[in-house]
Parts: structure tokens; sequence; C-alpha cells
């Protein structure tokens, strides 16, 4: 069997010491080696925020470690295990061992990976940033929860949304089209999406339909 090194983490002490996420992660990481032939040699977790350095995470840079001396692969069950971070995942992927990722499946290359976070991060940031642009004139005017100005924001809110979502479309169609060559279906794709924790324009999960209003955005 093939060997390999597995790594959880969960956000919060509080859910490092209830099991909470831990017990989850564990169990899809074992359903995966056991359909994919791998062999579990050692197994780590942190309980910390993913923006932390890995010098604030002995669990996984303990994983890195040990797959290095074995060449063998750290399998995880989602992206964001990792980080949320494109600069850190690109860091940990520069130092040589490969990352598995059970929800995305063994055969994902890392340029997949690469996308998947970076745009990940992107629109994270991006959602963030409109809703403080939109909230912003508003502040200490008054007129947050003014029904007379509702009809002025829904216009204003609906011409930012069409340009909103031909941006985002714009971004995401590499890598939909990306998917999409390589045989997957629609909900093989939104699968794909959801698992990486990339959400939607809206913040929401993916579906097949909203795949194909990419395609014809």
């Amino acid at each position: 069997m093939k060997q390999a090194v597995v790594y959880r983490r969960v956000s919060t002490s509080e859910q490092g010491k209830s099991g909470l996420g831990l017990e989850a992660q564990a169990g899809a990481l074992a359903r995966f080696c056991t359909a994919e032939g791998f062999e579990v040699v050692a197994g780590f977790e942190d309980v910390g925020s993913g923006k932390l350095g890995l010098d604030a995470r002995p669990g996984l840079a303990a994983a890195l470690a040990k797959a290095a001396r074995l060449k063998c692969p750290v399998i995880v069950s989602k992206l964001d295990r990792l980080s949320r971070d494109v600069a850190f995942i690109s860091g940990l992927m520069a130092r040589g061992v490969p990352f598995i990722v059970a929800e995305l499946g063994a055969d994902v290359d890392p340029f997949v990976l690469h996308l998947f976070a970076a745009l990940g991060q992107k629109e994270r940031q991006l959602i963030s940033s409109r809703t403080r642009d939109a909230l912003a004139p508003m502040v200490g005017t008054g007129k947050l929860g003014n029904k007379t100005n509702l009809a002025e924001a829904q216009a204003k809110g609906a011409a930012g949304n069409v340009a909103a979502s031909a941006a985002f479309a714009a971004r995401v169609l590499p890598l939909i089209g990306r998917l999409k060559e390589g045989g997957l279906s629609l909900n093989e794709i939104a699968a794909q999406l959801n698992a990486s924790s990339m959400p939607t324009m809206r913040g929401g999960r993916w579906t097949a339909k909203a795949v194909s209003r990419v395609f014809s955005a």
C-alpha cells in the first residue's frame, strides 16, 4: 500500500477539547485512505486559526517533516484545513511535499489546488469589500434601515450586482473551464468547488445551475 501522513485542524480550543470537527475529519480521512489504498503511517493535528504561521502550528510542521522523510504525501480532508491564505499554501507546496485534499480527489494536480486556494481567498476578500463599501456611505447618516431610501438603494444594488456578476464569472471561468475539459459534469464541478470552500458570488454553495450560469454570463 501507498504510505501517507494525515493532518487535521480545528480553529478553536473548544473544538479541540470536544473533538468537534476533528472526529469528522478523521472519519473522512479514514474513508478516503481506505478507498484510495493509502496506509496511514502517522497523524497530526493542530488547534488554532488557519491564519497562523507554520512556526505556530507544530502539528503541521511535524506532518511535513514526517512526509518529507518518508517521501509520501500529506492528506487533509479539505483545503482550508491547511489554510485559507493562498500565500501560505503556495509556501507549503514549494517545500516539495505533495498534498492531497480528500474531498477533491487523489488526482487533482498542484496547479488546480493553487487555483482553488487563490480563488477562494479572492472571493472572501471581495464579499467583505463589497459589504463594507455598500454600507460606508450610510454610516452615521441615519439611512440604514430608512425605508424612504429603499427604492434608490435597490436600483443601485441591482446595477452593482450585474457588474459584480460579470466580473465574478470572468474570474472563475478559467478554473471551471479546466474542470469541464477534464470531463467533469456540472454536478461534479459544483462538488469540487464546494469541497475547496470557495463560495459562489453570493457567498453560498455551488450547484449545477450555479456552475451553468458562469458559462452563460
